[in-house]
């Protein structure tokens, strides 16, 4: 008989960030009314938590200057949250009068990503981030904290799991209820995420840590499962494997959140997803952008349906 892992969670709360994170690099346009569709469908699945859009220049990232047109149409269901990203106190007034329910900053534990991304050091980004916290609380909105490059950086390598452990640190203290933890070009394994898990958790608990995993080098997946023995309890994960980065050459998208939803069934966590209705949302978007998903469970679902 399997002994089941005390430190396991019994339940999950998946982040999905398709619509934000899996879209902004598309090079091809996506009319806002996709993206509505794509909102309204994963709002169906059950998923808490969708990253709905972000509110940065348009001359930088194109693909959300309908965020707001996105954020105005969606139909909106109680107990969901409608995130936005927000660089800056532009883009939090944007985000507040488009109706986002949550907002979320971004640093790096590299020093030449940060460069690179947002063009400030690491230091100046958190500094930049006070002023839109402050704001954000007088607005009681929940302000989430991201930490990308935190198992390597396409500039600098590997990075240490104590450069993680200062950003995450820094923005907990500034008031980010949760911060996600990026492995941005998806290098990590999971021993390294591990490691990285137990320095961060000398500053932030567990409970407030999320994994934010890409699959470029096929181990999303492993790392989650390593995450989860760790104790943490939030996994980001976009519909279709949608997404990459920008800065990565050859780095592939997000985990699929329908291969974390497989294998979370599998493992008999509870989530509170549907699956065939996630697998829908998933197919809907990839025919929308010509192309097959990169989710091994939704090709595999497919090609079962259609024999």
């Amino acid at each position: 008989m399997i002994k089941s892992n005390p430190r396991l969670p019994s339940s999950v709360k998946l982040v999905e960030v398709g619509p934000r994170d899996g879209l902004q690099n598309e090079a091809k346009a996506i009319d806002a009314q996709v993206k509505v569709e794509l909102v309204n469908r994963l709002t169906d699945t059950g998923l808490s938590y969708i990253e709905t859009g972000s509110f940065v220049s348009s001359k930088w990232v194109p693909q959300m200057a309908s965020s707001a047109d996105v954020f105005a149409q969606i139909k909106r269901k109680d107990k969901v949250t409608y995130a936005a990203l927000t660089p800056n106190l532009k883009g939090l007034q944007a985000a507040i009068d488009a109706g986002a329910t949550e907002i979320a900053i971004f640093g790096a534990a590299s020093e030449s990503f940060s460069q690179k991304n947002i063009n400030c050091s690491i230091k100046e980004s958190l500094e930049r981030f006070s002023d839109v916290v402050e704001l954000a609380k007088q607005h009681n909105l929940n302000i989430r904290g991201y930490v990308s490059c935190v198992l390597g950086c396409p500039y600098e390598g590997e990075i240490a799991p104590e450069a993680v452990a200062d950003v995450a640190h820094e923005l907990f203290s500034m008031g980010c209820y949760e911060i996600s933890l990026g492995d941005t070009i998806g290098v990590g394994t999971p021993h390294k995420v591990q490691e990285m898990l137990v320095a961060v958790n000398k500053y932030v608990p567990m409970d407030k840590l999320a994994v934010h995993f890409h699959d470029t080098y096929g181990q999303a997946l492993a790392n989650i499962y390593a995450a989860l023995n760790m104790g943490v309890a939030v996994i980001d994960s976009s519909v279709a494997g949608l997404g990459g980065c920008p800065y990565a050459k050859g780095a592939s998208g997000n985990v699929a959140t329908e291969d974390v939803v497989y294998m979370l069934d599998g493992m008999g966590i509870e989530h509170g997803v549907n699956l065939d209705l996630l697998l829908a949302a998933g197919w809907f978007i990839s025919d929308e952008l010509g192309r097959a998903p990169v989710s091994k469970v939704s090709n595999a679902m497919r090609a079962k349906q259609s024999s």
